[in-house]
């Protein structure tokens, strides 16, 4: 861009030569600043100037003349500056005073203009722009067909939008975006408009290509994101709005948020007309350069457009994640609180007000609560302005005093959507088996009522009640993947057992005694034999594996004989085991060719299918082996082996099972099957050994570290103390199971260090005995239903204006988060109360389902009955209507975010009213289908959304007419993970 003509003029005298030089040379001194005007002279003229002033003789030879810059131009005609000029070698750059200087001294050649520039300030320097940008400029339909022109690094972007609009004939209503092509490859947005070429980094010789969006809502670079299920992806024309969403992996939580805000009319309006490109904000801090609100406005078209099924939202998500890291990766999340971080980035994104002024706020001091709210709001719109603003902003007044000095503080607080608390009851009903000591009963389920902040004593007392069993004679128990889990001390609280955690509660002959007792209290795991050798190991003998469900005894320290031990087994476990025949008594010489026979059955309990009704107590579950190891570790858990059986034949009846016998004979009755002197040789060669007591404490870490090289202690290993003869010739009755010590979780033997025939537990409050079977019945514990399991549980029913009074109730702030007093000059404890002053346009009422105290964490499924149409808020606000044109209180339902499931996972989805139609529509992420209004008020509800009834529309067209043959309108059956079902994805809800 070349700088006006100018008058010439005749020169003025000029002064000494001396001064000449000095003036020029001072002025050539200054900085450049942006904004200000240099010009070029030719090198030539300038250097034959300086040889002048330098040689103090004004009739000197090398007098310059007129300032001539032909050399510096292309042509002498258009005056364009010549191409690749560089400067202090074609040209210099002088300030406009001293340009003004030289022109009044010298004059300049006839019809030349001057060489005007401007200094632009580049990011890392300032300099004069010399040369204007050349900028290449094309279509994204056509790259090949480009168009030159020239700018200036001051112009705006919208001039060169402005420019390829007029020369390739763009509609001015069609939606376009620029993108700066800086090399074959590589292409970047150009999204604000209203920067300069500078400051985009536009340089000559680079592309700007505009993009066109296509009809379907979609842009044709990422048109490969959209999921179709036809072969004709222009085939489809379906309802707009209903489009369901893909779950990229546990972002159920995201597509039932944008769910409800794309059936949301006024926001969705308000993208879909376009309006949010005047009002994108790209320098408000605290927003996200506008990509929020882009990547939401290009969902919003795409879900609107009516030519999906499906869309997948990858490029939202993966721009909430940049801005927002607890979006990251694909963990779950909590629906409201991306609702919260969506609505906040798009007011930022949108904001009218470029520049946030500071406002300090007022107390009200007494004054009138109509002056200080419209006061509140007044400040609230002088740094926050949007269209999340306009429709989703109301006003509460918060109330608080001091309970010391009587103060009251009144301020007025906009809010976005209101937390509602759900009435939480104090109780809380648990399920649990109880096991007697009685060897024949069978297990009980009960299902009792205690505190909700209550201890293991509640519990007990509780079950106490109900059994006539004193509480200091149970031990509660969590039991999994047939061993305990954890054993629970009387003081924990309840909070640290889930619903679906498996409870069992022992019976004990007296209570849980301490080391020095005299009693220790022993856990028994029951083990059966695997049908393969187990090589892995080492070795080649036959693997085991726990079954059933385990037990609790206690066992006086003076009955801690291998015998003795034997016998209370043998009694605790009548239900299990059967006595043997005379015939199936065997000869110690013949015991090593038994074991072998029975190596080789497949089964050594006959196989029963038991009831159809029956079941084993509690379902199995996951749970990490590791957590809570510390606990059981201490409490050395035992385990008893029965012959091979299937988990399946758990479910067993209670009549004692028949097994096959072994042959072979057996001896009197009368002796210990495996006592300190007569033992079981096969059972040590097999690795089935009985063992003593093991220490505790240091002791057992030690043995832990080396248990894989110990071998255990066994009754073989006694035996080979004894003389041959007697080893081989005496005779003895056959035992029904051998013992062995094992860690916590029963799957490593342990020795138990057994002296004079008698464990030692003096270290140790609990031990650890394994029994394992030879050939006995099996009869698996199936149990039964007391009386308070057929009382059908009530699920609690509540209002939603119960919850909205509980929300305007005066409360007592905790002491974590207290209330500073300018009066006391120190913090309170005050009590607060909340009141609705105003209420917006789309108000959002978020049900506070997931209670978290320091006594517990729960879900409340509480089901509140929220109204679908007439939702009256007249009774509520605090500020009353004063004339007519004052908006109604009416609210009518448009949409509902759901979460089935518990506090560690769950499935988001959502019913929404489509704007166009009134439908009700249910959205499972890619399923859509019809949904009726009985429906919608489920326990699932999470979060509402109400439409004020004066903005809303009646429906443009008629609803469509679901029938039993129309097909379901999604674009697959997939869900969270490619699972069905309302709890098959994972996703994580915090309060």
């Amino acid at each position: 861009i070349m700088a006006a003509n100018s008058s010439t003029g005749s020169a003025t005298e000029p002064p000494g030569l001396e001064t000449q030089w000095r003036e020029i040379d001072n002025l050539n001194q200054q900085q450049l600043r942006a904004g200000d005007s240099w010009y070029l002279l030719d090198k030539r003229w300038y250097d034959q100037w300086k040889e002048y002033v330098h040689t103090g003789d004004q009739n000197s030879s090398s007098y310059p003349g007129k300032i001539d810059n032909t050399e510096l131009y292309e042509d002498l005609d258009s005056y364009h500056l010549k191409e690749r000029l560089t400067e202090n070698e074609d040209f210099v750059l002088v300030p406009a005073e001293a340009w003004h200087k030289l022109l009044s001294w010298y004059d300049m050649m006839d019809d030349q203009p001057p060489l005007e520039r401007k200094v632009v300030d580049l990011p890392s320097t300032v300099k004069v722009e010399v040369y204007p940008v050349e900028i290449y400029l094309c279509l994204s339909s056509n790259l090949e067909s480009t168009v030159s022109a020239r700018f200036s690094r001051a112009d705006k972007i919208h001039a060169i939008h402005q420019k390829i609009r007029q020369h390739f004939n763009v509609s001015e209503t069609a939606e376009s975006r620029l993108w700066m092509r800086n090399t074959d490859t590589s292409s970047e947005r150009l999204r604000n408009l209203n920067m300069t070429v500078l400051d985009t980094c536009l340089s000559s010789g680079m592309t700007v290509i505009m993009e066109i969006r296509n009809a379907d809502g979609t842009w044709p670079t990422s048109r490969p994101q959209i999921m179709r299920n036809s072969a004709d992806e222009d085939s489809y024309q379906g309802p707009p709005g209903v489009c369901g969403l893909t779950n990229l992996g546990n972002t159920c939580f995201m597509n039932s948020a944008l769910q409800c805000l794309s059936n949301t009319p006024p926001l969705t309006e308000y993208f879909l007309k376009n309006s949010y490109l005047e009002e994108l904000n790209f320098t408000n801090p605290l927003g996200m350069k506008g990509e929020i609100a882009e990547a939401y406005a290009d969902v919003i078209k795409q879900m609107w457009s009516g030519r999906h099924y499906s869309v997948v939202p990858r490029v939202f998500k993966t721009k909430v994640g940049h801005f927002a890291s607890q979006f990251l990766g694909y963990q779950q999340h909590d629906s409201q609180e991306l609702l919260s971080f969506l609505l906040d980035g798009l007011h930022e994104d949108l904001n009218r007000v470029k520049k946030k002024e500071y406002i300090e706020l007022r107390d009200a001091d007494g004054r009138p609560d109509q002056e200080v709210a419209e006061e509140a709001w007044r400040n609230h719109l002088r740094r926050n302005d949007s269209v999340i603003v306009d429709t989703f902003h109301g006003l509460f007044k918060s109330t608080l005093v001091c309970p010391q000095c009587n103060k009251v503080s009144v301020t007025f607080d906009p809010f976005c959507y209101l937390s509602v608390p759900l009435p939480v009851s104090k109780e809380r009903v648990m399920e649990v088996f109880y096991v007697s000591l009685d060897p024949t009963a069978k297990p009980t389920q009960y299902r009792l009522i205690v505190p909700k902040a209550g201890r293991v004593i509640d519990l007990c007392t509780a079950l106490s009640q109900a059994t006539g069993i004193h509480p200091s004679q149970m031990a509660v128990a969590d039991v999994f993947n047939h061993h305990f889990y954890r054993i629970y001390q009387t003081d924990e609280f309840l909070s640290c057992i889930l619903d679906r955690d498996d409870i069992f509660v022992y019976q004990l002959s007296s209570g849980c005694v301490d080391q020095d007792g005299e009693e220790v209290v022993m856990a028994i795991y029951m083990r059966e034999r695997s049908h393969y050798r187990d090589y892995g190991s080492g070795g080649n003998s036959y693997g085991t594996s726990l079954f059933g469900h385990p037990l609790l005894i206690s066992v006086p320290r003076a009955q801690c004989t291998r015998e003795d031990l034997y016998q209370l087994l043998l009694k605790r476990l009548a239900r299990y085991v059967r006595p043997l025949d005379p015939s199936e008594e065997v000869e110690e010489e013949e015991e090593e060719e038994e074991e072998e026979l029975y190596k080789a059955q497949t089964n050594g309990v006959s196989d029963d299918e038991g009831e159809e009704d029956s079941k084993e107590a509690g379902p199995s579950k996951k749970k990490e082996e590791t957590q809570e190891s510390s606990q059981t570790e201490e409490q050395n858990n035992c385990q008893s082996e029965a012959s091979p059986s299937s988990e399946g034949e758990e479910r067993a009846e209670e009549e004692e099972l028949s097994s096959e016998p072994d042959r072979g004979s057996s001896t009197e009755e009368g002796q210990s099957a495996c006592g300190s002197t007569d033992t079981n040789s096969q059972d040590a060669t097999d690795g089935d050994q009985s063992a003593g007591a093991e220490p505790s404490g240091k002791e057992e870490e030690d043995e832990d570290e080396d248990e894989e090289e110990e071998e255990p202690a066994s009754c073989a290993q006694a035996n080979k103390r004894l003389p041959g003869r007697r080893r081989y010739t005496e005779r003895r009755k056959k035992a029904l199971f051998t013992m062995q010590a094992v860690n916590s979780n029963g799957t490593t033997e342990r020795g138990m260090g057994e002296t004079d025939g008698s464990f030692s537990f003096s270290s140790m409050q609990t031990a650890s005995i394994l029994l394992q079977t030879h050939v006995f019945n099996v009869f698996m514990q199936k149990y039964i239903k007391d009386q308070s399991m057929d009382v059908p549980h009530q699920q609690t029913t509540v209002q939603l204006q119960e919850c909205l009074e509980l929300f305007t109730t005066v409360e007592t702030l905790e002491e974590e988060n207290p209330w500073y007093c300018p009066t006391c000059k120190k913090h309170q404890l005050a009590t607060k109360k909340l009141d609705l002053w105003s209420l917006p346009e789309v108000l959002i009422i978020h049900l506070k389902r997931f209670s978290y105290t320091k006594y517990s964490r729960e879900k409340l499924d509480t089901i509140v009955e929220f109204p679908l149409r007439d939702l009256d808020f007249s009774g509520f606000l605090l500020k009353k209507t004063v004339n007519s044109t004052e908006p109604p209180c009416r609210y009518d339902l448009i949409a509902v975010s759901n979460h089935y499931g518990g506090l560690r996972d769950g499935h988001y989805t959502s019913y929404a009213r489509n704007k166009d139609n009134g439908q009700w529509y249910y959205f499972d992420d890619s399923k859509v289908t019809y949904a009726r209004e009985e429906q919608i008020v489920t326990s699932a509800a999470y979060l509402l959304f109400y439409q004020r009834q004066d903005k809303i529309r009646q429906p443009t067209i008629p609803p469509p007419i679901p029938s039993s043959t129309q097909p379901e309108n999604h674009i697959s059956s997939q869900t969270c993970d490619g699972m069905d079902g309302a709890a098959s994805c994972v996703s994580m809800e915090t309060d």
